[in-house]
């Protein structure tokens, strides 16, 4: 198997760099990169979350189904997240929590996709001590077709929490 290109895991590399809350400023749209998607991704992807079923791997077996040939799993776009944005991109600081997401997917990405990420905060909040960003993601393929397309709220580290 071909080695899957690599995008920086290390969050913490360059953590001084990024964006804090109070430096986020809604509508601004955050800096994205193009990602080609290959069939070596996506199976690296499934086999790191276990995903088995065999439209991501097999394909004859994938040429007989509704979508004629190999796709990747819907939730391939968090690995998408990370491969369309830059080192330096704010959702990477050291810190951030999840708070919540809802996706929709309105058609599967596949192996040769060159996918690119229009990405934003939307808005951005104090409750109960805390800093939440509101931001919204859509992810397109070289034609322009929404792959999918989410909102999410993340709890923002304060300054200085990720200089620790």
């Amino acid at each position: 198997m071909a080695q899957a290109e690599a995008f920086e895991t290390d969050f913490w590399k360059d953590a001084n760099l990024r964006k804090v809350w109070d430096d986020i400023v809604p509508g601004e749209p955050r800096k994205t990169i193009p990602y080609t998607l290959t069939r070596e991704a996506i199976e690296l992807y499934c086999k790191s979350v276990g995903e088995d079923h065999p439209i991501y791997f097999d394909e004859a077996f994938a040429k007989t189904t509704r979508y004629g040939g190999l796709i990747a799993p819907p939730s391939i776009h968090i690995l998408l997240m990370f491969s369309c944005t830059p080192a330096d991109d704010w959702m990477r600081s050291p810190g951030t929590v999840n708070a919540g997401q809802s996706w929709s997917y309105n058609i599967p990405a596949r192996p040769g996709d060159v996918i690119t990420l229009q990405a934003r905060a939307l808005d951005k909040f104090i409750k109960r001590e805390r800093l939440f960003v509101v931001h919204d993601n859509v992810f397109f393929n070289q034609k322009g077709d929404v792959i999918c397309s989410g909102r999410g709220w993340t709890i923002r580290p304060m300054r200085g929490e990720r200089d620790q």
